[in-house]
Protein backbone atom coordinates (compact mmCIF):
# COMPACT_ATOMS: atom_id res chain seq x y z
CA UNK A 1 0.00 0.00 0.00
CA UNK A 2 0.64 3.71 -0.59
CA UNK A 3 1.16 6.30 1.90
CA UNK A 4 0.41 9.34 -1.15
CA UNK A 5 -0.02 9.35 -4.64
CA UNK A 6 1.31 12.42 -5.20
CA UNK A 7 4.13 12.08 -7.44
CA UNK A 8 7.92 11.61 -6.04
CA UNK A 9 10.99 13.04 -8.08
CA UNK A 10 14.25 12.81 -7.61
CA UNK A 11 16.65 14.25 -10.40
CA UNK A 12 18.96 12.16 -12.12
CA UNK A 13 22.73 12.76 -11.13
CA UNK A 14 25.20 12.93 -14.14
CA UNK A 15 27.63 9.80 -14.84
CA UNK A 16 30.72 8.97 -16.29
CA UNK A 17 31.16 8.36 -19.87
CA UNK A 18 32.16 4.58 -18.75
CA UNK A 19 29.11 4.44 -16.54
CA UNK A 20 27.17 5.91 -18.67
CA UNK A 21 28.02 3.36 -21.17
CA UNK A 22 27.43 0.25 -19.12
CA UNK A 23 23.73 2.50 -17.77
CA UNK A 24 22.72 2.19 -21.71
CA UNK A 25 24.00 -1.42 -22.38
CA UNK A 26 22.19 -2.96 -19.43
CA UNK A 27 18.84 -1.04 -20.10
CA UNK A 28 18.58 -2.16 -23.56
CA UNK A 29 19.56 -5.99 -22.05
CA UNK A 30 16.21 -5.41 -19.51
CA UNK A 31 14.19 -3.83 -22.53
CA UNK A 32 15.11 -6.71 -24.63
CA UNK A 33 14.10 -9.42 -21.50
CA UNK A 34 10.55 -7.49 -21.17
CA UNK A 35 11.39 -5.93 -17.47
CA UNK A 36 11.51 -2.39 -18.38
CA UNK A 37 9.47 -0.54 -20.45
CA UNK A 38 9.70 3.22 -22.11
CA UNK A 39 7.13 5.66 -19.50
CA UNK A 40 6.30 9.04 -18.72
CA UNK A 41 5.35 8.62 -15.90
CA UNK A 42 5.80 11.62 -13.17
CA UNK A 43 7.69 9.62 -10.58
CA UNK A 44 11.28 9.82 -11.06
CA UNK A 45 14.48 8.26 -8.89
CA UNK A 46 18.15 7.57 -10.04
CA UNK A 47 19.63 5.03 -11.35
CA UNK A 48 23.84 4.11 -11.37
CA UNK A 49 26.25 1.36 -11.82
CA UNK A 50 28.62 -0.19 -9.92
CA UNK A 51 31.18 -3.11 -11.20
CA UNK A 52 30.49 -6.45 -10.50
CA UNK A 53 33.43 -8.25 -7.79
CA UNK A 54 34.99 -9.81 -11.55
CA UNK A 55 36.13 -6.02 -12.78
CA UNK A 56 34.29 -6.36 -15.86
CA UNK A 57 30.14 -7.01 -15.63
CA UNK A 58 28.08 -3.86 -14.42
CA UNK A 59 25.38 -4.34 -12.13
CA UNK A 60 22.38 -1.69 -12.37
CA UNK A 61 20.95 -0.03 -9.11
CA UNK A 62 18.15 2.62 -8.42
CA UNK A 63 18.40 4.64 -5.39
CA UNK A 64 14.86 3.92 -4.64
CA UNK A 65 15.07 5.58 -0.58
CA UNK A 66 12.17 8.29 -1.40
CA UNK A 67 10.20 6.04 -2.76
CA UNK A 68 10.56 3.41 0.39
CA UNK A 69 9.50 6.00 2.50
CA UNK A 70 6.11 6.43 1.10
CA UNK A 71 5.27 2.71 0.77
CA UNK A 72 3.73 0.67 3.79
CA UNK A 73 5.90 -1.70 5.55
CA UNK A 74 4.29 -5.41 4.92
CA UNK A 75 6.31 -6.79 7.78
CA UNK A 76 8.73 -9.97 7.79
CA UNK A 77 7.01 -13.05 6.15
CA UNK A 78 9.94 -15.40 7.27
CA UNK A 79 12.13 -13.71 10.43
CA UNK A 80 14.95 -16.17 9.87
CA UNK A 81 16.60 -19.23 7.35
CA UNK A 82 15.17 -22.34 8.24
CA UNK A 83 17.58 -24.65 9.96
CA UNK A 84 18.73 -27.71 8.04
CA UNK A 85 19.29 -29.64 11.13
CA UNK A 86 15.94 -30.66 11.25
CA UNK A 87 16.56 -32.31 7.76
CA UNK A 88 16.68 -36.06 8.72
CA UNK A 89 20.04 -38.02 8.41
CA UNK A 90 20.35 -39.53 5.50
CA UNK A 91 17.25 -38.51 3.48
CA UNK A 92 18.31 -37.36 0.10
CA UNK A 93 18.14 -34.13 -0.95
CA UNK A 94 17.91 -31.30 -3.75
CA UNK A 95 18.94 -27.85 -4.03
CA UNK A 96 17.59 -25.49 -6.69
CA UNK A 97 18.78 -21.74 -7.65
CA UNK A 98 15.89 -19.63 -9.06
CA UNK A 99 17.71 -17.09 -10.94
CA UNK A 100 16.64 -13.67 -10.58
CA UNK A 101 13.66 -14.16 -8.94
CA UNK A 102 12.83 -10.70 -8.38
CA UNK A 103 13.06 -10.37 -12.16
CA UNK A 104 10.69 -12.93 -12.58
CA UNK A 105 7.77 -11.64 -10.56
CA UNK A 106 5.54 -9.09 -12.13
CA UNK A 107 4.91 -5.78 -10.33
CA UNK A 108 1.04 -4.68 -10.82
CA UNK A 109 0.52 -2.36 -13.93
CA UNK A 110 -0.94 0.52 -11.46
CA UNK A 111 2.55 0.50 -9.40
CA UNK A 112 4.76 0.04 -12.19
CA UNK A 113 4.83 3.55 -13.40
CA UNK A 114 6.23 4.86 -9.83
CA UNK A 115 9.30 3.09 -10.03
CA UNK A 116 10.51 5.33 -13.15
CA UNK A 117 14.14 6.43 -13.97
CA UNK A 118 15.56 8.12 -16.79
CA UNK A 119 18.88 7.43 -18.68
CA UNK A 120 20.86 11.12 -18.91
CA UNK A 121 23.38 12.13 -21.88
CA UNK A 122 26.75 13.93 -22.25
CA UNK A 123 25.76 17.78 -22.17
CA UNK A 124 22.02 17.06 -22.58
CA UNK A 125 22.79 16.49 -26.56
CA UNK A 126 18.85 14.91 -26.77
CA UNK A 127 15.99 14.56 -24.40
CA UNK A 128 16.65 11.79 -21.81
CA UNK A 129 15.08 8.33 -22.07
CA UNK A 130 12.93 6.93 -19.29
CA UNK A 131 12.03 3.97 -18.46
CA UNK A 132 9.96 2.19 -15.56
CA UNK A 133 10.26 -1.08 -14.35
CA UNK A 134 7.78 -3.96 -15.13
CA UNK A 135 8.71 -6.46 -12.68
CA UNK A 136 9.90 -6.29 -8.99
CA UNK A 137 12.37 -3.90 -8.65
CA UNK A 138 15.89 -4.36 -6.35
CA UNK A 139 16.09 -1.63 -3.95
CA UNK A 140 12.33 -1.93 -3.08
CA UNK A 141 11.93 -2.68 0.31
CA UNK A 142 8.82 -4.98 0.19
CA UNK A 143 10.71 -6.47 -3.06
CA UNK A 144 11.85 -9.45 -0.55
CA UNK A 145 8.42 -9.90 1.28
CA UNK A 146 6.89 -10.00 -1.58
CA UNK A 147 9.47 -12.49 -3.55
CA UNK A 148 9.01 -14.85 -0.49
CA UNK A 149 5.23 -14.65 -0.75
CA UNK A 150 5.30 -15.31 -4.63
CA UNK A 151 7.45 -18.04 -4.58
CA UNK A 152 5.60 -19.89 -1.63
CA UNK A 153 2.50 -19.66 -3.36
CA UNK A 154 3.63 -21.49 -5.76
CA UNK A 155 5.05 -24.35 -3.75
CA UNK A 156 2.06 -24.60 -1.25
CA UNK A 157 0.51 -27.10 -3.72
CA UNK A 158 3.76 -29.01 -4.11
CA UNK A 159 3.98 -29.76 -0.13
CA UNK A 160 0.49 -31.21 -0.68
CA UNK A 161 1.04 -33.19 -3.82
CA UNK A 162 4.45 -34.75 -2.40
CA UNK A 163 3.42 -35.23 1.29
CA UNK A 164 6.13 -37.26 2.32
CA UNK A 165 8.97 -34.36 1.00
CA UNK A 166 10.46 -31.32 3.31
CA UNK A 167 10.22 -28.37 1.15
CA UNK A 168 12.41 -25.79 2.63
CA UNK A 169 12.11 -22.11 0.71
CA UNK A 170 13.86 -19.00 1.43
CA UNK A 171 14.22 -15.79 -0.94
CA UNK A 172 15.50 -17.46 -3.89
CA UNK A 173 16.78 -20.61 -2.64
CA UNK A 174 14.22 -24.14 -2.35
CA UNK A 175 15.75 -27.16 -0.68
CA UNK A 176 13.58 -30.69 -1.19
CA UNK A 177 14.52 -33.18 0.96
CA UNK A 178 13.10 -36.75 0.56
CA UNK A 179 13.61 -40.29 1.71
CA UNK A 180 14.96 -41.85 -1.11
CA UNK A 181 15.61 -41.31 -5.15
CA UNK A 182 12.64 -42.55 -6.18
CA UNK A 183 10.75 -39.70 -4.49
CA UNK A 184 13.54 -36.95 -4.96
CA UNK A 185 12.75 -37.20 -8.91
CA UNK A 186 8.71 -37.24 -8.01
CA UNK A 187 9.02 -34.45 -5.70
CA UNK A 188 12.03 -32.77 -7.80
CA UNK A 189 10.17 -32.78 -11.25
CA UNK A 190 6.83 -31.36 -9.21
CA UNK A 191 8.81 -28.21 -7.93
CA UNK A 192 10.38 -27.80 -11.15
CA UNK A 193 7.35 -28.11 -13.07
CA UNK A 194 5.58 -25.33 -10.69
CA UNK A 195 8.15 -23.06 -11.07
CA UNK A 196 8.94 -23.20 -14.93
CA UNK A 197 5.33 -22.41 -15.45
CA UNK A 198 5.43 -19.45 -13.90
CA UNK A 199 7.90 -17.90 -15.82
CA UNK A 200 11.16 -19.03 -13.57
CA UNK A 201 14.58 -19.49 -15.09
CA UNK A 202 16.15 -22.55 -14.15
CA UNK A 203 19.18 -23.82 -14.96
CA UNK A 204 19.53 -27.77 -14.57
CA UNK A 205 23.53 -26.97 -14.03
CA UNK A 206 22.12 -25.04 -11.09
CA UNK A 207 20.07 -27.52 -9.46
CA UNK A 208 22.59 -29.53 -7.17
CA UNK A 209 21.45 -33.58 -6.58
CA UNK A 210 24.77 -34.65 -4.92
CA UNK A 211 26.01 -33.73 -1.40
CA UNK A 212 27.79 -32.02 -0.07
CA UNK A 213 24.91 -29.67 -1.23
CA UNK A 214 25.73 -26.00 -0.43
CA UNK A 215 22.79 -24.46 0.96
CA UNK A 216 22.36 -20.30 2.06
CA UNK A 217 26.25 -20.42 3.25
CA UNK A 218 26.24 -23.62 4.59
CA UNK A 219 27.52 -27.40 3.19
CA UNK A 220 25.10 -29.73 4.06
CA UNK A 221 26.43 -34.02 4.11
CA UNK A 222 24.33 -36.99 4.56
CA UNK A 223 24.85 -36.90 8.34
CA UNK A 224 26.51 -33.48 9.29
CA UNK A 225 26.34 -30.10 8.49
CA UNK A 226 29.70 -27.38 8.22
CA UNK A 227 30.06 -23.72 7.23
CA UNK A 228 30.65 -23.02 3.93
CA UNK A 229 34.44 -21.82 4.04
CA UNK A 230 34.88 -18.58 6.19
CA UNK A 231 37.53 -16.36 5.17
CA UNK A 232 38.67 -15.03 8.74
CA UNK A 233 39.93 -11.30 7.83
CA UNK A 234 42.79 -11.20 10.54
CA UNK A 235 44.03 -7.50 9.27
CA UNK A 236 42.01 -5.23 11.73
CA UNK A 237 42.66 -1.69 11.69
CA UNK A 238 39.27 0.09 12.17
CA UNK A 239 35.77 -0.83 14.13
CA UNK A 240 34.49 -1.43 10.96
CA UNK A 241 36.54 -4.27 10.88
CA UNK A 242 36.16 -5.59 13.74
CA UNK A 243 32.08 -5.47 13.59
CA UNK A 244 32.50 -7.11 9.98
CA UNK A 245 34.57 -10.08 12.26
CA UNK A 246 32.20 -10.66 15.16
CA UNK A 247 29.32 -10.16 12.63
CA UNK A 248 30.80 -13.38 10.49
CA UNK A 249 31.97 -14.93 13.79
CA UNK A 250 28.23 -14.50 15.00
CA UNK A 251 26.68 -16.21 12.09
CA UNK A 252 28.84 -19.54 12.42
CA UNK A 253 28.38 -19.99 15.88
CA UNK A 254 25.40 -21.79 16.61
CA UNK A 255 26.47 -24.55 14.03
CA UNK A 256 30.22 -24.28 15.25
CA UNK A 257 29.37 -23.57 19.24
CA UNK A 258 32.16 -21.10 19.02
CA UNK A 259 31.05 -19.81 23.11
CA UNK A 260 31.03 -16.12 24.52
CA UNK A 261 33.83 -17.15 26.63
CA UNK A 262 35.65 -18.04 23.45
CA UNK A 263 35.04 -14.40 21.51
CA UNK A 264 35.22 -12.84 24.78
CA UNK A 265 38.41 -10.74 23.67
CA UNK A 266 36.91 -9.70 20.15
CA UNK A 267 33.48 -8.21 21.50
CA UNK A 268 35.99 -6.35 23.85
CA UNK A 269 36.99 -4.13 20.95
CA UNK A 270 33.75 -3.10 19.57
CA UNK A 271 33.93 -1.09 23.29
CA UNK A 272 33.67 2.36 22.85
CA UNK A 273 30.98 5.03 21.22
CA UNK A 274 34.30 6.66 18.51
CA UNK A 275 32.79 6.05 14.64
CA UNK A 276 33.24 3.25 12.13
CA UNK A 277 36.68 4.66 11.21
CA UNK A 278 38.04 4.61 14.60
CA UNK A 279 41.33 2.68 14.93
CA UNK A 280 41.52 -0.61 16.00
CA UNK A 281 44.14 -3.21 16.07
CA UNK A 282 43.99 -7.24 17.59
CA UNK A 283 45.47 -7.51 21.05
CA UNK A 284 47.27 -10.61 21.92
CA UNK A 285 44.12 -12.03 23.25
CA UNK A 286 42.16 -11.40 20.70
CA UNK A 287 45.13 -13.00 18.33
CA UNK A 288 44.96 -16.56 20.64
CA UNK A 289 40.64 -16.26 20.47
CA UNK A 290 41.16 -16.01 16.53
CA UNK A 291 43.01 -18.95 16.53
CA UNK A 292 40.77 -21.00 18.60
CA UNK A 293 38.45 -20.01 16.83
CA UNK A 294 39.99 -21.21 13.37
CA UNK A 295 41.12 -24.68 15.09
CA UNK A 296 37.14 -25.09 15.66
CA UNK A 297 36.07 -24.29 12.32
CA UNK A 298 38.25 -27.42 11.17
CA UNK A 299 37.47 -29.73 13.98
CA UNK A 300 33.57 -28.91 14.92
CA UNK A 301 30.74 -30.13 12.97
CA UNK A 302 26.52 -29.42 13.40
CA UNK A 303 24.29 -32.57 12.71
CA UNK A 304 20.81 -33.27 10.57
CA UNK A 305 18.68 -34.92 12.90
CA UNK A 306 17.54 -38.31 13.34
CA UNK A 307 13.65 -38.61 13.07
CA UNK A 308 12.97 -41.43 15.82
CA UNK A 309 14.81 -39.83 18.40
CA UNK A 310 13.87 -37.44 21.18
CA UNK A 311 15.68 -33.91 21.30
CA UNK A 312 17.83 -32.84 24.97
CA UNK A 313 19.78 -29.70 26.07
CA UNK A 314 22.36 -29.35 28.27
CA UNK A 315 23.68 -26.09 30.05
CA UNK A 316 27.52 -25.82 29.19
CA UNK A 317 30.71 -23.88 30.61
CA UNK A 318 31.87 -21.76 33.31
CA UNK A 319 30.87 -18.41 34.86
CA UNK A 320 30.55 -15.92 33.70
CA UNK A 321 29.76 -17.42 30.28
CA UNK A 322 27.29 -20.00 30.35
CA UNK A 323 26.09 -21.79 27.28
CA UNK A 324 23.92 -24.73 25.67
CA UNK A 325 23.35 -27.01 23.50
CA UNK A 326 20.63 -28.75 21.83
CA UNK A 327 21.32 -32.05 20.87
CA UNK A 328 20.11 -35.90 20.31
CA UNK A 329 21.46 -38.96 21.65
CA UNK A 330 21.89 -41.96 19.97
CA UNK A 331 21.92 -44.61 22.47
CA UNK A 332 22.33 -47.36 20.03
CA UNK A 333 25.88 -46.38 19.05
CA UNK A 334 27.23 -46.92 22.30
CA UNK A 335 25.54 -50.03 22.41
CA UNK A 336 27.57 -51.24 19.02
CA UNK A 337 30.93 -52.98 18.73
CA UNK A 338 33.99 -50.19 18.18
CA UNK A 339 34.19 -51.97 14.58
CA UNK A 340 30.35 -51.69 13.81
CA UNK A 341 29.94 -47.60 14.84
CA UNK A 342 31.24 -46.94 11.47
CA UNK A 343 32.73 -43.46 12.82
CA UNK A 344 29.47 -42.80 13.94
CA UNK A 345 29.14 -40.25 17.20
CA UNK A 346 26.17 -41.14 19.84
CA UNK A 347 26.12 -37.21 19.82
CA UNK A 348 24.03 -35.33 17.20
CA UNK A 349 24.46 -31.88 17.87
CA UNK A 350 21.53 -29.64 16.22
CA UNK A 351 22.53 -26.19 17.81
CA UNK A 352 24.15 -24.73 20.18
CA UNK A 353 22.50 -21.96 22.27
CA UNK A 354 24.33 -18.98 23.68
CA UNK A 355 23.75 -15.29 25.75
CA UNK A 356 24.12 -12.16 25.02
CA UNK A 357 27.57 -11.30 25.62
CA UNK A 358 26.16 -7.77 27.27
CA UNK A 359 23.65 -8.67 30.15
CA UNK A 360 20.59 -6.45 31.03
CA UNK A 361 21.31 -6.12 34.80
CA UNK A 362 24.49 -4.84 36.86
CA UNK A 363 24.48 -7.71 38.95
CA UNK A 364 23.21 -11.27 37.89
CA UNK A 365 22.61 -14.69 39.71
CA UNK A 366 24.06 -17.81 38.07
CA UNK A 367 20.50 -19.58 38.27
CA UNK A 368 19.31 -16.71 36.33
CA UNK A 369 21.59 -16.97 33.62
CA UNK A 370 20.49 -20.62 33.94
CA UNK A 371 17.30 -19.91 33.53
CA UNK A 372 17.66 -17.34 30.36
CA UNK A 373 19.69 -20.59 28.86
CA UNK A 374 16.36 -22.78 29.26
CA UNK A 375 13.68 -20.42 28.26
CA UNK A 376 15.76 -19.91 25.04
CA UNK A 377 16.47 -23.10 24.49
CA UNK A 378 12.48 -24.37 24.80
CA UNK A 379 11.57 -21.40 22.73
CA UNK A 380 13.89 -22.75 19.50
CA UNK A 381 13.13 -25.66 19.91
CA UNK A 382 9.88 -25.15 19.69
CA UNK A 383 10.68 -22.83 16.72
CA UNK A 384 12.47 -25.75 15.13
CA UNK A 385 10.40 -28.58 15.68
CA UNK A 386 7.35 -27.94 17.39
CA UNK A 387 8.04 -29.79 20.45
CA UNK A 388 9.51 -29.79 23.54
CA UNK A 389 12.75 -31.65 25.38
CA UNK A 390 12.55 -34.92 26.71
CA UNK A 391 15.42 -34.11 29.43
CA UNK A 392 16.78 -30.96 30.36
CA UNK A 393 20.02 -31.27 31.92
CA UNK A 394 20.44 -28.82 34.71
CA UNK A 395 24.31 -28.49 36.53
CA UNK A 396 23.32 -28.74 40.35
CA UNK A 397 26.09 -29.26 42.43
CA UNK A 398 25.29 -32.54 45.40
CA UNK A 399 27.07 -33.48 47.97
CA UNK A 400 26.15 -37.06 47.88
CA UNK A 401 23.03 -39.18 46.25
CA UNK A 402 20.90 -38.21 43.48
CA UNK A 403 18.26 -34.87 43.49
CA UNK A 404 14.84 -35.30 45.29
CA UNK A 405 11.79 -33.96 43.82
CA UNK A 406 12.13 -31.72 47.06
CA UNK A 407 15.45 -30.28 46.20
CA UNK A 408 13.97 -29.63 43.20
CA UNK A 409 11.50 -27.96 44.86
CA UNK A 410 13.40 -26.11 46.96
CA UNK A 411 15.19 -24.62 43.66
CA UNK A 412 12.34 -23.75 42.08
CA UNK A 413 10.68 -22.03 44.83
CA UNK A 414 14.10 -20.21 45.80
CA UNK A 415 14.45 -18.94 41.87
CA UNK A 416 11.66 -17.00 40.53
CA UNK A 417 13.29 -16.61 36.91
CA UNK A 418 13.72 -20.82 36.73
CA UNK A 419 10.30 -21.14 37.49
CA UNK A 420 8.91 -19.18 34.35
CA UNK A 421 11.65 -20.91 32.28
CA UNK A 422 10.24 -24.94 33.40
CA UNK A 423 6.95 -23.50 33.38
CA UNK A 424 4.49 -26.00 32.08
CA UNK A 425 8.03 -28.19 31.03
CA UNK A 426 6.51 -32.20 31.54
CA UNK A 427 10.16 -33.38 30.81
CA UNK A 428 12.57 -35.01 32.91
CA UNK A 429 15.27 -32.76 34.61
CA UNK A 430 18.56 -34.35 35.08
CA UNK A 431 21.45 -33.35 36.43
CA UNK A 432 24.11 -35.78 34.94
CA UNK A 433 25.67 -35.25 31.40
CA UNK A 434 25.66 -38.26 28.84
CA UNK A 435 29.68 -39.48 28.93
CA UNK A 436 30.81 -37.22 25.99
CA UNK A 437 33.92 -35.42 25.20
CA UNK A 438 32.51 -32.14 24.03
CA UNK A 439 30.23 -32.35 27.66
CA UNK A 440 33.62 -32.89 30.08
CA UNK A 441 36.36 -31.35 28.32
CA UNK A 442 36.90 -28.14 30.91
CA UNK A 443 35.79 -28.08 34.74
CA UNK A 444 32.06 -27.15 34.42
CA UNK A 445 29.78 -24.65 36.50
CA UNK A 446 27.19 -26.06 39.11
CA UNK A 447 24.48 -24.66 40.69
CA UNK A 448 24.41 -25.00 44.61
CA UNK A 449 21.64 -25.81 45.95
CA UNK A 450 22.64 -24.47 49.41
CA UNK A 451 22.74 -20.71 50.42
CA UNK A 452 24.30 -19.01 53.15
CA UNK A 453 21.49 -16.25 53.48
CA UNK A 454 17.98 -17.49 55.02
CA UNK A 455 14.87 -15.85 54.21
CA UNK A 456 14.02 -16.28 58.04
CA UNK A 457 15.40 -14.14 61.17
CA UNK A 458 18.26 -16.01 62.87
CA UNK A 459 18.87 -16.46 66.85
CA UNK A 460 22.01 -14.30 66.27
CA UNK A 461 23.67 -10.96 66.63
CA UNK A 462 21.51 -8.27 64.70
CA UNK A 463 23.36 -5.45 62.41
CA UNK A 464 21.71 -2.41 61.66
CA UNK A 465 23.38 -0.04 58.71
CA UNK A 466 22.73 3.76 58.39
CA UNK A 467 24.02 6.31 56.06
CA UNK A 468 23.55 9.91 55.62
CA UNK A 469 23.43 11.47 52.60
CA UNK A 470 24.29 14.71 53.83
CA UNK A 471 27.45 14.11 56.02
CA UNK A 472 28.53 11.00 53.62
CA UNK A 473 28.76 9.45 56.93
CA UNK A 474 28.18 5.38 57.00
CA UNK A 475 27.52 3.30 60.23
CA UNK A 476 26.97 -0.64 60.40
CA UNK A 477 25.62 -0.79 64.41
CA UNK A 478 25.00 -3.84 66.73
CA UNK A 479 22.07 -4.36 68.95
CA UNK A 480 24.61 -3.93 71.54
CA UNK A 481 25.14 -0.60 69.96
CA UNK A 482 28.11 -0.84 68.86
CA UNK A 483 29.25 1.34 65.81
CA UNK A 484 31.62 1.62 63.15
CA UNK A 485 31.64 5.04 61.84
CA UNK A 486 33.05 6.19 58.68
CA UNK A 487 33.00 9.06 55.85
CA UNK A 488 31.93 7.87 52.89
CA UNK A 489 32.14 9.77 48.90
CA UNK A 490 29.04 9.05 46.82
CA UNK A 491 25.16 8.80 46.93
CA UNK A 492 23.46 7.47 50.25
CA UNK A 493 23.01 4.19 48.35
CA UNK A 494 26.66 4.16 48.32
CA UNK A 495 27.55 5.35 51.99
CA UNK A 496 24.82 2.54 52.91
CA UNK A 497 26.20 0.20 50.59
CA UNK A 498 29.85 0.55 52.19
CA UNK A 499 28.61 0.37 55.85
CA UNK A 500 27.14 -2.80 54.46
CA UNK A 501 30.38 -3.98 53.19
CA UNK A 502 32.15 -3.20 56.29
CA UNK A 503 29.54 -5.44 58.26
CA UNK A 504 30.11 -8.45 56.33
CA UNK A 505 33.97 -7.74 56.93
CA UNK A 506 33.73 -7.42 60.35
CA UNK A 507 31.33 -9.96 61.11
CA UNK A 508 32.30 -13.57 60.11
CA UNK A 509 29.74 -15.72 62.46
CA UNK A 510 25.79 -15.43 61.33
CA UNK A 511 23.72 -12.24 61.82
CA UNK A 512 20.88 -10.45 60.96
CA UNK A 513 21.00 -7.30 58.46
CA UNK A 514 18.71 -4.72 58.75
CA UNK A 515 18.87 -1.44 56.57
CA UNK A 516 16.39 1.32 55.46
CA UNK A 517 17.54 1.14 51.79
CA UNK A 518 15.56 -1.09 49.64
CA UNK A 519 18.43 -0.98 47.13
CA UNK A 520 21.12 -2.20 48.98
CA UNK A 521 18.49 -5.21 50.26
CA UNK A 522 17.91 -5.96 47.04
CA UNK A 523 21.56 -5.88 46.08
CA UNK A 524 22.70 -8.33 48.84
CA UNK A 525 19.96 -10.50 48.51
CA UNK A 526 21.06 -11.14 44.89
CA UNK A 527 24.89 -10.98 45.86
CA UNK A 528 25.76 -14.74 46.37
CA UNK A 529 27.86 -15.95 43.32
CA UNK A 530 26.73 -13.09 41.39
CA UNK A 531 27.93 -11.37 37.95
CA UNK A 532 28.94 -8.41 37.96
CA UNK A 533 28.50 -5.90 34.95
CA UNK A 534 30.94 -3.32 34.61
CA UNK A 535 29.46 0.10 35.60
CA UNK A 536 31.50 3.35 35.25
CA UNK A 537 31.06 4.77 38.93
CA UNK A 538 34.14 3.14 40.31
CA UNK A 539 33.27 3.36 43.92
CA UNK A 540 29.93 1.13 42.92
CA UNK A 541 31.76 -1.43 41.33
CA UNK A 542 34.27 -1.94 43.86
CA UNK A 543 31.83 -1.88 46.56
CA UNK A 544 29.88 -4.68 44.96
CA UNK A 545 32.88 -6.53 44.08
CA UNK A 546 33.62 -6.41 47.43
CA UNK A 547 30.39 -7.72 48.86
CA UNK A 548 29.95 -10.48 46.60
CA UNK A 549 33.03 -12.20 47.28
CA UNK A 550 32.92 -11.58 50.69
CA UNK A 551 29.14 -13.14 50.71
CA UNK A 552 29.95 -15.86 48.42
CA UNK A 553 32.55 -16.89 50.28
CA UNK A 554 30.91 -16.94 54.04
CA UNK A 555 30.51 -20.50 55.22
Amino acid sequence: NWKTDSPVWVEQWPLSKDKLKALNELVEEQLAKGHIEETTSPWNTPVFVIQKSDGVRWRLLQDLRKINEVIEDMGSLQPGMPSPAMLPQNYNLAVIDIKDCFFQIPLHPDDAPRFAFSVPNINREAPRKRYHWKVLPQGMKNSPAICQWYVSSLLTPMRAAAHQAIIYHYMDDVLVCVPNDDLLAQALDLTVAALAAAGFELQEAKIQKMPPWKYLGLEIGKRTIVPQKLAIKTKIETLADVHHLCGALNWVRPWLGLSTEDLAPLFNLLKGGEGLSSPRTLTPEARKALEKVQHLMSTRQANRCHPNLPFRFVVLGNLPHLHGLIFQWDGEVTTLPRKDQGGRDPLLIIEWVFLSHHRPKRMTRPQELVAELIRKARVRIRELAGCDFEIIHVPIRLSTGQISKVMLEHLLQENEALQFALDNYTGQISIHRPAHKIFNQDAQFRLELKSVQSRKPLDALTVFTDASGGSHKSNPQTQQWESDVAEVEGSPQIAELAAVVRAFKRFSEPFNLITNSSYVAGVVSRAENAILQEVTNITLFELLSKLVKLISHRE
